[in-house]
């Protein structure tokens, strides 16, 4: 029933049921729907557009990321992020 659920939601669940089966089925969803979790950042990052440039170690490409500071819980993009392959959860 994950599935279901609109992205706020499943972002809500990840991150305020930490060690949690609804935090790691939350985390499931996310990357059925193409999201990767970034540990360097902490948070969730979505490719919006092919990469620019693409090796082995990483791929610059535009992404949407999570944004789930203190001042913020909303959906950022970024130009030219340089994503690592080493820091995403796989």
């Amino acid at each position: 029933f994950y599935k279901k659920y609109d992205l706020s939601t499943l972002f809500f669940i990840f991150f305020y049921s930490p060690g949690t089966s609804q935090q790691y089925f939350a985390g499931r969803e996310l990357q059925n729907r193409d999201w990767k979790y970034n540990t360097k950042y902490q948070t969730w990052f979505h490719r919006i557009e092919e990469p620019k440039e693409k090796n082995n170690e990483f791929e610059k490409s535009k992404y949407e990321y999570f944004d789930h500071s203190n001042e913020s819980w909303t959906v950022r993009k970024r130009d030219d992020f340089m994503l690592k392959f080493a820091d995403i959860v796989k």
